[in-house]
C-alpha cells in the first residue's frame, strides 16, 4: 500500500505568540484554526505587569489570563490543552526559555523579547517534524527571529489586504448628462440608473457629477435607488471649503447615518467638522463626547508628567480644546452660540476626555466623536461600536498614515479595519479628506515634507 502523503498546507503547525499579539487581540488564541498554540511563560509574566489599570492593554491582559485559567481546568498548562471548539487545535504554556541557540547571548542582553525567542527556538528544536512560527506585532522581534533562522510572521487577523485600494467614500464622474445635473438641482434627486448605468452604488457613497463647468454633489441612497443632492451648508459657523468637506458634514448631519468615519491628513478638518456638526445637533442628543486614545509621548507612561491626573492628561486633550476654541472664535462673547458652548461645558453637555474613561459605559442618546482612531486596534473599535445604545451617533476620525503606537500600521489599525469591513452598510458613511484647509503653510508641509 502506498504511503499517504500529507500536503504541507494541511500539516498542523505550532504558533508561538508574543505579548504584543495578546495586547492587540486578547482572543488571538482562538484564531489559528486547527493549529496548535504555544504561550511562552515570559508572555504571562509580561501580561501580569499590565493587569492593573483602565487602558485597553490592561483589559486585554486581564481577559486573556482569565481565559487561560478557565480553559485549563484541572490540567497542567505544560500539557497540551484543547482550545474551544472542535475545529481548533491545542495550546500550552512553554516554561523553557533555554535552547541550543541562546538569543540572550547572541544579542548580548537579558530581556523578555529574547526569552520569548528562546522559547520559540526550544519549541522548534523539540518539534523537528512540525513547522514552528513566532507570531508578533513587533517588527524588530520578527527581524531578530528571522536572523536566527526561525519562522516569524505578523498577526494578520484584522489586517486589511491593501491600503492603496482602501475605500475613499467618494467618486468623480465626468461627462454626466447636463439634464441630469439640472434635475438634481431642481428636484433634489434623480434615479441612480440615469448616472451609474448598470453599476450598483454603495449605500451612502458620495459623487461629484460633472459636465464641463457644470457640477453637482450627490449621495447614493440605497432605499430609493437614487442620487440625493448634497448642499454646502454651514454648521455652527463652520462652512465646508471643498466637496469632500461637504460630504463629511452631510454624513455627520444625516440622522439616518449612525456611524461615520473620516480619514485624512492633518489640517483637512476632520475633528472640526465633527464637532461643529455635533453642536448644530446638540438638541437631539443628551451629551456630546469627544474622546481620544492616550498614546504616551516618546513611549513613556503619563506618570512621568507633572501634576495631578487632569494636568497629566491636558497635553493629550489640547487638540480637541483647540477645535472647540476655534468654533467659539466664530462668534462674539455676546452671541447666543458662544454662550451656549460655555453653558454646555459647565453642565457637562460637552465632555472632552481620554477614551479609557468611557470604559464600561453604555453610550445612549450621545453624539460620540473618537479622534485619532488610527491608534485603536480593530477590537477596540468593535468594542466602542457595540456599546452604542438608542439614539447614539459615533464619528471616528483619524489619519491611517500617522500612527503613534508601535504595534499598529496602516493595514492593521482599527480605522482602516472599520472602513474596509463596514463600507456599503445603510447606517454607515465614510469620506476621505484629501485637501488640507488649515493654511497654505500646513499644505506645503503635507505635500513636500
Amino acid at each position: 500500500m502506498a504511503k499517504k502523503v500529507v500536503s504541507k498546507s494541511t500539516e498542523k503547525k505550532i504558533f508561538v505568540l508574543d505579548t504584543s499579539v495578546i495586547i492587540y487581540d486578547h482572543t488571538a488564541i482562538k484564531n489559528f484554526q486547527e493549529h496548535d498554540v504555544v504561550i511562552p511563560i515570559t508572555v504571562l509574566e509580561e501580561l501580569d505587569n499590565f493587569k492593573k489599570g483602565n487602558d485597553t492593554k490592561n483589559f486585554a491582559a486581564r481577559e486573556f489570563t482569565r481565559y487561560v485559567d478557565n480553559m485549563s481546568g484541572d490540567n497542567s498548562l505544560q500539557e497540551w490543552t484543547s482550545i474551544n471548539g472542535k475545529s481548533h487545535g491545542k495550546f500550552k504554556i512553554e516554561m523553557h526559555n533555554s535552547s541550543q541557540i541562546d538569543a540572550e547571548k547572541i544579542f548580548q542582553e537579558r530581556k523578555g523579547d529574547h526569552r520569548i525567542l528562546n522559547a520559540a527556538l526550544y519549541t522548534a528544536e523539540t518539534n523537528p517534524d512540525r513547522k514552528v512560527i513566532l507570531v508578533t506585532k513587533d517588527i524588530n522581534l520578527r527581524i531578530k527571529a528571522k536572523s536566527l533562522n526561525l519562522h516569524a510572521e505578523d498577526y494578520t487577523t484584522g489586517k486589511i489586504l491593501t491600503v492603496d485600494e482602501l475605500y475613499t467614500g467618494n467618486t468623480v464622474i465626468d461627462k454626466v448628462d447636463p439634464n441630469t445635473i439640472n434635475q438634481i438641482y431642481e428636484k433634489g434627486s434623480c434615479l441612480s440608473k440615469d448616472v451609474l448605468k448598470k453599476e450598483a452604488g454603495e449605500s451612502n457613497h458620495y459623487y461629484v457629477l460633472k459636465n464641463g463647468n457644470a457640477s453637482v454633489l450627490a449621495r447614493y441612497e440605497e432605499s430609493s435607488k437614487s442620487l440625493k443632492r448634497v448642499t454646502k451648508t454651514s454648521s455652527y459657523g463652520i462652512i465646508p471649503k471643498n466637496a469632500e468637506q461637504s460630504f463629511a458634514l452631510d454624513a455627520i448631519m444625516n440622522p439616518d447615518i449612525r456611524l461615520v468615519s473620516i480619514q485624512g491628513v492633518a489640517g483637512t478638518g476632520k475633528t472640526l467638522l465633527s464637532l461643529a456638526g455635533a453642536l448644530e445637533q446638540r438638541r437631539n442628543y443628551h451629551q456630546i463626547y469627544l474622546a481620544r486614545p492616550i498614546v504616551p509621548l516618546s513611549n513613556k507612561d503619563i506618570g512621568y508628567l507633572p501634576g495631578d491626573v487632569t494636568s497629566k492628561l491636558n497635553p493629550y486633550m489640547e487638540p480637541l480644546w483647540d477645535n472647540l476654541k476655534f468654533i467659539k472664535s466664530q462668534f462674539s462673547e455676546r452671541d447666543k452660540e458662544f454662550k451656549a458652548i460655555n453653558e454646555m461645558l459647565e453642565n457637562e453637555k460637552i465632555v472632552i476626555c481620554p477614551l479609557a474613561f468611557i470604559r464600561g459605559r453604555s453610550l445612549s442618546n450621545m453624539f460620540f466623536i473618537v479622534d485619532e482612531a488610527q491608534n485603536l486596534t480593530p477590537h477596540e473599535v468593535k468594542t466602542i461600536i457595540t456599546r452604542a445604545g438608542e439614539n447614539t451617533k459615533i464619528i471616528f476620525t483619524g489619519d491611517i498614515y500617522q500612527i503613534d503606537t508601535p504595534y499598529l500600521d496602516a493595514q492593521s489599525n482599527g480605522l482602516s479595519y472599520l472602513i474596509d469591513k463596514v463600507k456599503g452598510q445603510p447606517l454607515y458613511a465614510h469620506i476621505t479628506l484629501q485637501k488640507g484647509e488649515r493654511s497654505e503653510l500646513a499644505n506645503l508641509a503635507n505635500d513636500l515634507l
